[in-house]
This record gives structure tokens, sequence and C-alpha cells, in this order.
């Protein structure tokens, strides 16, 4: 080999001289040498199987999903959407324009509002045409709007009634008149199956037809609608990962190792165990959602870099002389260790999120933690079952690749050129190591917490942009609600409780940040003031003539509890906390005033308001614990304490600097880039790992530690880049998804690879040569015989 350096001691004759970081689980990768071709029969079963299993995977496009937990406030949302099932099955039509008045305009919008009600899967739909006149001598009223439109000044004064109608203004026509909101009830049974894209699809034809040759445009929003691009998103992006982690695996491989059975034994496993992964995941009943569908590149970040190790260092061997056989056994005993410590530290990576409230992130942890299990059992036994298998004329290797190998030798130069400069001067550059971290961390500890629904929807579709326009002409799309349960005894219609919702209502009415306030009070005040009547009666009998989707949305079916419904603007959790707490703390009169009355806020703002920064900051605080953990882990992995303190400054590193990113860009902490980080932290450690088991291993009598450093970074640091640009690569193009979350996750993910990789190579070479310099020392002083008193 070049540079001086030699191939590895025979892996028998290390062991004499030293252990097993990994206690002898890197073993299992010689099973299947036993016998490689029943191995093959094998994989091949499991690969059907899997393919199977990924038959079995289902998108899960809940919008609570983040949230979705044992918490009492979780299970009283739950509670609530089930009695009062209208904001989850609502379809939000935004039709927005200046001629949105006008009467060719309007008799446009009413044939949408007509030939929307005929779509397969709608249950009713609110609009302004579902507004009445003034009751008149006990009759049902009739439509505000009639069956022909007036012309010249009747038209407008007609128009100006509709702009002055209580039940219309602020809440489906905009106070400026440019936008009507039109609610399109769908059925249950559509919005969960797949005959929602159907249905959604023959909404956006009408509207498209309807509204041709109008200057109105028309935008689809509601919680169906936000569910089925987030379940288009998923789909996409899956297959996207798939093809971009399969591209980037090979072509990396065949790049610099010139031969396809090489690429095939680096990079077929990973990919294999991407397969067996999510194929297990899938017989298990998982469901893909926004962090799972990002398990593809995660495994093949968890399992390319061990891959290409493995393949390096047999490729080495064989070089050296050795047959395929000896090569990929002892390439296993030597570097197999190695990959089980950092299939660990990944694993604990996972293991940390298990102490989230969210059922979303725990989820997450416990597939992620599977699929490392089978990732590390896939790559020990693939790469050297391929490896015996596919490599063929072993012999004739060495001839080949002399000349040849430009690409790995201007690697190996350039990790030579890097080791002889970071051990120059370790003191020095481990104390500037020091002070950029910790004034990293400064930084990284400043970030607040950061939530917003938005964040989880496609921001490339309609959903988002017609949600904006809500927010900016009618106060909001988000809904906010204060459940109102009736104590026994009490009727709907008894007085106190009429006296209830009407203090609930006006307090909501009056809190700044919430609007389009909706309940059965609604219908009381314009009753009293068109009618002239506000008695039980008349309350009664307009109630029992609204359709049930309609008056299901304020009243359960009992009639034992109503809901008084406002609308919120998509602000950060952390804007709408404090109109959440206000609110709940103007109910306290009402509570006190009329004691046996349940009154709660709740509504999926008010969760995220409530709960978000709360998560965010435990998976912070847990991501801090794991720093500890993973670091202790390792120190006990190697037996040695020098080793421990060596990899926590490199390990830090690449989180407080993605944090320093995340601050400059004004992003705060979100659930995405917390869980980035998180898992970032384990998955970059390989590369710490891989270099501190070369260390172990060149240490040895008569070699000083600056050689053993840079004998050490020579030998695994060209396979280290190589991995660090793939797993990269395979990161990054997440940021192609139309989820603002995901492209997130990825690229932040992809930054802290890079940077672990710029910590392994700046870091902790200084760091690991100056404390095993010092440690040394202070073991001469000790053993030094102490002079005669």
């Amino acid at each position: 080999m070049s540079h001086g350096i030699s191939n590895d001691p025979a892996p028998d004759a290390a062991a004499k001289k030293s252990f097993s970081i990994a206690f002898g689980l890197e073993r299992i990768g010689l099973i299947a040498l036993r016998a490689p071709k029943v191995a093959a029969v094998v994989l091949l079963a499991l690969v059907v199987v899997a393919v199977f299993g990924l038959q079995r995977i289902k998108i899960d496009d809940s919008l609570s999903q983040l949230f979705r937990s044992d918490t009492p406030e979780y299970k009283q949302y739950e509670e609530v959407t089930k009695r009062f099932p209208s904001s989850e099955y609502d379809v939000l039509v935004v039709v927005e324009g200046k001629s949105l008045l006008e009467r060719s305009s309007l008799e446009k919008l009413r044939d949408l509002v007509t030939d929307l009600q005929l779509v397969d899967g709608t249950r009713g739909i609110i609009s302004l045409f579902s507004a009445r006149q003034p009751p008149e001598g006990g009759r049902l009223p009739a439509a505000l709007f009639p069956e022909t439109l007036p012309e010249g000044a009747e038209y407008d004064a007609f128009i100006k009634r509709v702009r002055d109608n209580e039940v219309i203004k602020g809440k489906l026509l905009s106070e400026d008149g440019t936008l009507a909101l039109i609610v399109l009830a769908l059925d249950p049974a559509i919005v969960g199956n797949k005959g929602l894209n159907a249905t959604i699809g023959e909404v956006r034809k009408i509207m498209n037809e309807d509204l041709e040759g109008t200057n109105l445009s028309s935008q689809l929003s509601g919680v169906p609608v936000m569910q089925l691009e987030i379940r288009n998103a998923v789909e996409r992006d899956g297959l996207t990962y798939n093809i971009a982690g399969i591209l980037a695996g090979c072509i990396i491989a065949i790049i610099f190792f010139r031969r396809i059975s090489f690429m095939i034994v680096a990079a077929f496993p990973p990919l294999l165990a991407i397969l067996l992964s999510i194929g297990t995941l899938g017989w298990l009943g998982f469901s893909l959602n926004m962090f799972l569908n990002v398990m593809t590149p995660l495994i093949m970040v968890i399992s390319f870099a061990d891959s290409m190790q493995l393949t390096f260092a047999a490729r080495d061997r064989l070089i050296a002389g050795e047959d395929k056989y000896t090569a990929f056994r002892n390439a296993v005993l030597v570097v197999g260790p190695a990959c089980v410590l950092t299939h660990g530290t990944a694993a604990l990576s996972f293991l940390a999120l298990q102490f989230s409230d969210s059922d979303l992130i725990r989820t997450f942890g416990e597939a992620g933690l599977m699929a490392t299990i089978i990732a590390l059992i896939a790559v020990l036994s693939l790469v050297p079952v391929f490896g015996v298998l596919l490599v063929r004329k072993e012999n004739l290797l060495v001839a080949k690749v002399k000349g040849a190998d430009r690409g790995v030798e201007a690697l190996r130069a350039f990790c030579a050129w890097i080791a002889v400069r970071m051990v120059g001067r370790p003191g020095l550059f481990s104390l500037i190591a020091l002070v950029v971290v910790l004034g990293l961390g400064i930084i990284y500890a400043s970030l607040e917490p950061r939530y917003r629904l938005a964040d989880q929807v496609p921001d490339k579709q309609q959903a988002v942009e017609a949600s904006s326009r809500l927010d900016a002409k009618l106060t909001g799309a988000n809904p906010i609600d204060v459940l109102i349960e009736l104590p026994k005894g009490k009727s709907l219609y008894d007085p106190e409780t009429l006296d209830t919702i009407a203090a609930v209502h006006t307090i909501i009415e009056k809190q700044a940040g919430v609007g389009n306030v909706w309940s059965i009070e609604t219908l009381r005040r314009w009753l009293a003031e068109k009618a002239g009547r506000s008695d039980v009666a008349i309350l009664k009998e307009y109630v029992d003539l609204l359709p049930k989707y309609l008056s299901r949305r304020f009243i359960s079916e009992n009639e034992d509890a109503v809901v008084v419904s406002g609308r919120v603007p998509d602000l950060d959790s952390s804007q709408i906390l404090p109109t959440v707490e206000k609110l709940d703390a103007a109910m306290g009169t009402v509570r006190s005033a009329h004691p046996g009355y349940l009154i709660a806020v709740t509504g999926l703002s008010a969760i995220a308001a409530r709960n978000s920064a709360s998560m965010i900051g435990k998976l912070n605080h847990g991501l801090t614990i794991e720093f500890l953990l993973v670091a202790a882990f390792i120190g006990l992995a190697f037996r040695s304490v020098v080793v421990m303190f060596a990899s926590i400054l490199p390990g830090i590193f690449p989180v407080v600097l993605s944090g320093t990113v995340l601050w400059f860009l004004g992003e705060g902490l979100q659930f995405a880039s917390v869980v980035a980080l998180t898992v970032s932290f384990g998955l970059g450690l390989s590369a710490t790992i891989h270099f501190l088991n070369r260390l172990r291993l060149e240490e040895k009598p008569g070699v000083d530690e600056a050689q053993a450093v840079e004998r050490a970074t020579v030998l695994v640091g060209p396979a280290l880049i190589l991995t660090t640009v793939v797993l990269a690569c395979g990161l990054v193009v997440t940021v192609f998804s139309d989820l603002p979350s995901l492209r997130l996750f990825g690229w932040l993910s992809a930054f802290s690879m890079i940077a672990a990789l710029i910590a392994d190579l700046f870091i902790l070479r200084p760091t690991a040569m100056w404390l095993i310099s010092t440690s040394h020392k202070i073991k001469a002083a000790w053993a030094k015989p102490k002079p005669a008193e």
C-alpha cells in the first residue's frame, strides 16, 4: 500500500493483544460465510417475503399525528372530533377576485355551489347562498339570494344586504367582498379511503369548469385536502428517495472500485437492508408518515458506511495477496467490531426518541431501532457472502489496480496531509476545538421551539396557499374550539345552558386573534335580531330544521354537549399560545358562574400551542442526555476513559454547528430539526468509531502516537470520505420533497454528516493524539519509582 501503510495484522494475532469492542457480536457475519450459496437462497426467500410486506405499508396522513399521545388534552381533542365531526371532513373552497360580487360572478358562483352538492361523497354544503331572510309569520324563511338576481339599483341594494348579513359577514364572505368561503362537508367514509383522491379531483374539475371565463381564482384547503396532499407527497417522496439512494451508492462505488463486482459488494447490502427493513415494518403494521418516510435514506446512512469500510478492508487484503474467503473473513473480524458499535450508537439515538410524548416520534424511534438491527445483520452477512460469490480472479486484482487506483490514492494522500498537520500541535488544535464547540454550544442553547401546521403540509400545493388567504381575509383556517359539557339534569334548551353558551361565545368573539365564531348562539342572535324572538320554542324549531351535518357541528348527537368554534391564523405555536391561555383564563369566570358545566379550550391549534414547545424541549434535553450516554457507551466498548473523552467533542460539534446554522437562518428548533440532530448525532459517530478502532489496532510497541494516528487516518480516511459524500447525497435529495418538514430534515441531516466528517478530520485527530499522549505521560509519571527517603 502507498504512503508507507501496510495491511492489517492478522486478526488472530491482533486478538491476542487486544479484545473485541463489539464483545464478539461481529462474528454474526461469519455464519453466512460458512455456506454462502445457502445464505443466498435464504436471502432470496427473505426478499420475497419483504416485497409482500412492502405492499402492506399504509400511509398515516393525519394532521394531528405529531401530538397523538396518552395525555388528557389529546384524549379530549379526540373525543371532540368524534362527537363533532366537522373540521376533520370539511373541504374549504376559497374563491377570490375583485369582481366576486358582480352579478355575472355571483351567478357562476351559485352554479358552482349547486354542482358541488352533486359530487359523490358530499354530505352538505355551507356558503353565502345558505343564508336566509328574516323569518316572517312563523314560516320557514326564504333564501337570501332570490332565484333570479335583481339588476341595476336593486342589485346594489341587494349586495349591501348581503355584505351586512351577520351570518355571512366575516365568516363566509370577507369584509371587503373579494373572498368567499364554501364549506363542503364530506362523508367520513370517503375521507378515510382511496376514494378521497377521486372526490377532490372531481371538485377541482367542477371549479375549473364553472368559473371558466371569470376573473375569479379558486383553491382548496381543509383537513381532507391537506391529508390527500400529504399522502401523495409521501408516496412520491418514497419513490424518489429509493431511486436516489440506489443511484448514489452505485455511482460512487463504481467510480472508486472500478469493478462491477466490488460495486455490488459495497452497494447492494445497504439496498437489501432497506428492502428487508421496510418490508418488516410493513408486516409489523407500521404506517408511513412524515418521519418514517425518511427511513430509506436513514437505513442507507446507517449501513452504507459500514459496507464501504468492510469492502475497502477486504479489497486491501486481496491486493496484498490473500484469497477472497480469507480476505472477507478477516475484514469482518477487524472492521466488524466497529460496524457493530456504529449501529449501537445509532440504536441509542433511536432509543432517545422514546422519551418523547409524541406517539409519532416514539414510533419513528421503534422503527429506526428495528431497521438498525436488520441493517447490521444484513451488512455483516451480505458483504462477505457477495464478496465470495462475485469476486473472480482475485489473483489478477493487483495487476489491474496498480496505476489505476488514482481516486483512492488521491484520497489517501489528502488524509495523510491532514493527519500530519493535525498531530503537529495537538494541544493547540484541541484547545481551539474546545473553544469553537463551546461558542457554538452557547448559540445552540438560544434556539427556541417552533411549530406551524403549514410546515407539515406540502407547501407547493394549493392547501397552504388557500389557508394563507383565509388567514388574511377571514381571520384564519385553523379551528379552535371550546367544549361545553352539560351536567346531568340539564338540557340543551335549559336557560342556564343557553346563558353559558352565550357567555362563552361572547368571550371568544372578543378575544384578539380569533374570528369566524360559530355556535348555536349565532342562530339565537339572528332570530332575536331578525324575528324579534329569542324564546326556546323558536330556537328549537330552527335547530330541528337544520340538516344533521350542520347541526352536528355544534351540538352532539345526544345533545349533552356543545362546541363553540372559532378560527385562528396558522401562526407559530408560540404566537397562538398566549391566545389559548387568555381564552382559558377568561373561561374561569364562566365556570364560576355556571358550576357543573365542563368548559375546555381544545382543537388542534390549542393542542399544538400547548404541547409543541414542551415536546420539542424534551427531545432537546434527551439529545443532551444522549451525548453522555453514547460517550459512556463508546468508552465502555473500548474499555478506555481516554476514548470516551476523545469522542465527546467530535460528537457534539455537528449538532451545535447545525444548530448555529438554524439560528442564523431564523428557523428555531422544529420537530423535524431536533429529530434530525438526534439521529444524525448517532450516525455521525460512525467515522469516529471506525477511526478509533483502527487507531487501537495501530497502537503497537515502538510506534509513537503521531505515527499511529497518521496510519489510522490513511487506512480508514478514504472510505469515511466516500461514505459521507454518498450519505449526504442520499439525505439531501429530500430537498425535492413538497413537505417543508422533510426538506428541513434532509438538508440538516446531510449538513450534519458533512460536519461530522470535518469533526473527524480536524477535531478527533488532534484531540485523540493529545489525550493519548497526556495519558501516557501520566502513566509514566506514576510508574516512575520514587526516590528513597
